[in-house]
């Protein structure tokens, strides 16, 4: 199944593969790796990124020291068999390794060869300056790029913080998760769905959510969302991914499809793009009222 979805993502024009060393405790790495020495598709047709921080149990195998990152993403290239990835993310900010450590750990592996970019993931905006200040300080590599949540009930680090980092230093954003779990497809609706994965799996954190009166205003919102989807003769989740797609400061969107449905689905949100005239973003921003406002600058003498 991972062979096929790949495959028809790659046919398609999907040009980026996102996995990580926790995902499946290493094993995505190996799947992704070896579907990709099979397929022999060209190597610089294609860009693959991966994710370092939890990769292992011992306490030197996981953060972001200067150890685990050249250790973590040699550990990474090994499963993928590859030479290189394009982009290694940090997974997350590492409050106990200084800053500089980071940046001077990312610039090593890059000048390495071991990977052509770094980036950061679920960073905010005060920490993703810091390191791009420091690189600039002692002529290191700076982040080119921030994974962040992006969805409907997920807006204001997409569309206030990181534009302002993009127009100032360059940072682009990747997003994930634009269809919030599944939340925004409209399965959750009636609660967790018996013989579903997240039913299957426990997902307690989801059936808590779900039940919380934040959770049923944003259920309810999600079914007049279907109506608009309606309207443009597209599902509930084409709509989703292409509302992300639409924000001038997303360079791409991550899809998380189990199998080739689901994925030829979500790609033909592509279709969807030009529908979303502005009239009808401002009815999708009114409905969902969550749209950010940029602070008042205050005057000064």
């Amino acid at each position: 199944m991972a062979e096929s979805v790949m495959t028809l993502a790659y046919d398609n024009g999907v040009n980026l593969f996102d996995t990580a060393e926790v995902y499946a405790s290493g094993r995505a790495e190996t799947t992704l790796g070896n579907i990709l020495k099979k397929k022999e598709w060209r190597r610089s047709s294609y860009v693959v990124t991966t994710k370092i921080y939890w990769g292992g149990h011992a306490e030197t195998e996981r953060g972001l020291s200067r150890k685990h990152i050249i250790e973590g993403l040699r550990g990474s290239l090994a499963r993928l068999q590859l030479e290189y990835v394009d982009i290694v993310f940090a997974n997350r900010s590492d409050l106990s390794t200084p800053m500089e450590e980071v940046v001077r750990a990312m610039t090593f592996v890059i000048g390495q060869g071991m990977a052509m970019y770094w980036g950061t993931s679920r960073w905010n905006a005060v920490e993703i300056m810091e390191a791009y200040s420091i690189a600039r300080q002692f002529n290191l590599v700076p982040p080119v790029c921030e994974q962040a949540e992006y969805h409907y009930f997920q807006r204001e680090k997409v569309e206030l913080h990181l534009p302002e980092l993009y127009h100032k230093i360059g940072v682009g954003a990747m997003t994930w998760s634009p269809l919030a779990c599944g939340m925004l497809t409209g399965k959750y609706n009636n609660g967790v769905p018996q013989g579903s994965r997240a039913a299957m799996k426990g997902y307690a954190w989801l059936k808590e959510r779900l039940c919380s009166d934040e959770g049923k205003q944003q259920l309810s919102k999600v079914k007049e969302l279907h109506l608009l989807a309606d309207r443009l003769n597209c599902t509930s989740a084409q709509l989703a991914i292409a509302w992300c797609l639409r924000s001038q400061g997303v360079s791409s969107v991550l899809l998380g499809a189990s199998n080739t449905d689901q994925l030829l689905e979500n790609l033909n949100s592509i279709r969807v793009l030009s529908q979303l005239t502005p009239p009808f973003i401002t009815e999708i921003d009114s409905l969902l009222g969550n749209k950010p406002k940029k602070p008042k600058k205050e005057a000064r003498c």
